[in-house]
């Protein structure tokens, strides 16, 4: 079985102005489907591996039986290809309130604001490249943190609610080297709580 690039809900431009469209566009059609190339060019060496799910195989990572390289590549595009895939779901021009993650971060959190405050700093502060996560933990408790490069709270064994990309080719079209405004702006189409 193949990996595919998932179906946007959404077209390019329906974030507009705040995620424009040709950025959507590339970084949809060119960033993506190149980690989904490259996760489905490495698991042709293992036919045993292509009939997981991709993110079985980051909860796995450390079991697979493969070479260090590959095991890099798989972290890597694959970590890609299910963060992207993620990605894509968190935002849209319209608003799909989850009301119980929605109480749960505020009573987590104190508040919703102190919630995107926490994680708008960590988005902002990921040096280098990364991802800003809201995950569930092994415990089950919500937590804040950031990854870097495509690494995923699946390898952590935990489970992933809200994501943001922080890598520049989600914003550096239209924000330049300006990540925080970007951050700032990217709430606006984030569309869960």
């Amino acid at each position: 079985m193949k990996h595919a690039l998932p179906t946007l809900t959404y077209d390019y431009d329906a974030l507009e102005p705040y995620i424009d469209a040709k950025t959507m566009e590339i970084h949809y059609s060119k960033h993506h489907q190149a980690y989904v190339d490259k996760l489905n060019g490495v698991l042709d060496k293992y036919p045993e591996l292509q009939e997981k799910k991709a993110e079985d195989l980051l909860k796995d990572l450390d079991k697979l039986q493969v070479s260090d390289a590959d095991r890099n590549a798989i972290r890597n595009n694959g970590g890609g290809y299910v963060n992207h895939s993620f990605f894509w779901t968190m935002m849209g021009p319209k608003k799909e309130i989850d009301q119980k993650l929605t109480e749960e971060v505020t009573k987590t959190f104190n508040s919703f604001e102190e919630f995107k405050k926490l994680f708008s700093d960590t988005a902002a502060s990921r040096f280098g490249s990364g991802w800003a996560w809201l995950v569930r933990d092994g415990a089950g408790k919500l937590v804040v943190y950031s990854t870097a490069n495509q690494d995923s709270p699946l390898s952590q064994g935990h489970t992933p609610l809200v994501c943001l990309d922080v890598w520049e080719h989600a914003y550096y079209l239209k924000y330049q080297n300006r990540r925080p405004e970007y951050i700032d702006n990217w709430w606006h189409v984030f569309k869960l709580l």
